[in-house]
């Protein structure tokens, strides 16, 4: 750190004759000049220096004891937002209200004493303002008694875990499931009922994993290595992609907020910064969520911003459009990021257990789960379902794929097949001509599905089911069922008629005597031509 030299130069006679009288000493010499080395060397006294400090009232000494518990600095946005802030004077103004006898805050009681300076410093993550106590004050002083390690927050409540969360392997099943949507070309909104974690989230979890081209479509050769690999592989796969991944970033998946700018954030170094305060927590011990965050409020605010800053960010509040910048909107910015974290992507990667009241309410505590340890050290968790669910097809072509079956099974079968709703234990899944037709633009053949399916099942087929299959692979849709509209006459002549006018082009289809199938957009224009070649007739689709 600068000594008091730095820290005193470049300041006015006025100021260094402030600094001597709070400790009690006089400066002789008429300039800065005679009286900077005057007024360095009278307080580079041991005894005097301890009798000041000493002294203090009780909220500047416990701002000098916190720095010189954190080596004799802190970021200077941390130690303001703590301590308060030292004002900006003129010579004149400042000798008029006299700061130094009339401080406001406690920063200002150690700045006009010169126990404390301002300057910037070169150190990780990155360069930026620091308050400081000088180098030759800090030498004179015993060595600060190193303080216990601060607990972040408190245990939770036992009725705030009564109702405990698990960790699952459901991301590895919504993975499959999004993939699988993904190659067959649904689209966002049609997947999202099939998923129980929200799709962009995942969407952006297969990006930093690396199964994702940069146009989202599925790479199919790593797609197959991951469905195919064991859970407790593809699990510690998608965790320590997304614990180094610098493109999943947390803070821009916030739903209720709205980003602008070009400003940038590192998800990186945050998410790391918030896994060391994690793991500052007792072992084993349900947290509570809501202290923790405040907790980190209060001794670590600025995770997500090294210097500080509050005010470059260009981020709104959704509900309303209110541009959210400032300290004071910690908690709906930083706060929220924080919740996220510990809620989302530490809990879906299997690192942390949630809990709550019950199962209906936000979580409220959180703990380290019995994979973490594994997840965190790049080793297979133990512990996870085997693949061994069942898979079974009735007659009807519908398809019931247990969750816990393989899961590049059923990412093959889904292809095939029309996506019904399923529960939380069963995916279900129907085999259509359509469903049928586009797997086959896709170059995928029915033989394929048939025997993917006789492979999988352990009972026999429906032979009807395989029947149907085979018909539709050698000659296609064989039935078909269609919404028409008829025009029936009593009296053939009212056909012949129609079709001898310039309507007669809507008659589509004659499917039996005095019935023909017309277009529907011509409806009223056909019974306003029959109605002037002398035929009234009524509209009984009117009101359906």
């Amino acid at each position: 750190m600068p000594g008091l030299l730095h820290t005193l130069q470049g300041h006015d006679l006025g100021f260094l004759k402030m600094v001597a009288g709070l400790w009690g000493l006089e400066i002789k010499a008429r300039d800065v000049h005679g009286a900077l080395p005057e007024l360095i060397q009278a307080m580079l006294d041991r005894a005097l220096l301890e009798e000041i400090i000493t002294t203090l009232p009780e909220s500047a000494r416990r701002a000098f004891q916190d720095l010189l518990a954190h080596d004799g600095r802190l970021p200077w946005a941390v130690f303001s937002r703590k301590y308060g802030e030292i004002r900006t004077f003129g010579v004149a103004r400042r000798d008029r209200e006299r700061p130094d006898l009339n401080p406001i805050s406690p920063a200002e009681m150690l700045w006009y004493r010169a126990l404390i300076g301002k300057t910037f410093l070169n150190l990780p993550p990155e360069p930026q303002e620091y308050a400081y106590v000088p180098d030759d004050l800090v030498s004179l002083l015993p060595l600060p008694v190193e303080p216990p390690p601060s607990v972040l927050g408190q245990a939770a409540r036992p009725q705030d875990y009564a109702a405990e969360m698990p960790v699952s392997e459901r991301v590895l099943d919504d993975a499959c499931t999004l993939l699988a949507a993904l190659r067959v070309g649904m689209d966002e909104s049609a997947c999202a009922p099939h998923l129980s974690l929200p799709v962009r989230d995942l969407l952006s979890l297969l990006q930093a994993a690396d199964l994702l081209d940069e146009h989202g479509h599925p790479l199919p050769e790593q797609v197959r290595q991951f469905l195919e690999s064991k859970p407790a592989d593809a699990l510690l796969h998608l965790a320590q992609c997304w614990l180094n991944s610098t493109t999943f970033n947390e803070l821009r998946l916030l739903p209720e907020l709205i980003f602008e700018g070009e400003w940038r954030n590192d998800p990186l170094q945050t998410r790391r910064r918030v896994l060391d305060l994690l793991r500052s927590l007792p072992a084993e011990a349900w947290w509570d969520l809501q202290a923790f965050i405040m907790a980190v409020k209060q001794e670590q605010a600025d995770f997500q911003r090294p210097a500080g800053d509050y005010d470059s960010w260009f981020i709104r509040r959704r509900s309303d459009g209110q541009y959210l910048r400032g300290f004071a909107c910690w908690d709906e910015v930083d706060g929220a990021l924080l919740n996220y974290l510990i809620t989302s992507p530490l809990h879906w990667l299997g690192i942390l257990d949630l809990a709550g009241r019950d199962s209906h309410t936000p979580p409220l505590a959180f703990r380290f789960s019995g994979w973490a340890e594994a997840l965190l050290n790049n080793r297979p968790p133990a512990g996870l379902s085997e693949e061994s669910g069942h898979i079974r097809v009735n007659s009807e072509g519908i398809i019931q794929v247990e969750r816990h079956a393989p899961r590049s099974l059923r990412y093959q079968i889904a292809r095939f097949c029309h996506w019904l709703p399923g529960d939380k234990d069963t995916y279900r899944y129907q085999i259509t001509a359509a469903s049928l037709e586009r797997a086959r633009q896709q170059g995928l053949r029915s033989a394929h599905l048939i025997s993917l399916l006789r492979k999988a099942v352990t009972d026999p087929l429906p032979p009807t089911l395989l029947q149907a299959i085979e018909r539709w692979e050698q000659h296609g849709v064989q039935v078909s069922i269609q919404q028409v509209m008829l025009l029936r006459v009593e009296n053939p002549a009212v056909l012949t008629a129609l079709r001898k006018s310039q309507l007669g082009r809507h008659i589509l289809e004659e499917i039996a005597p005095g019935t023909v199938v017309i277009r529907p957009s011509a409806r009223k224009a056909i019974l306003a031509e029959l109605a002037r070649l002398g035929y009234l007739g009524a509209d009984e689709t009117e009101g359906v």
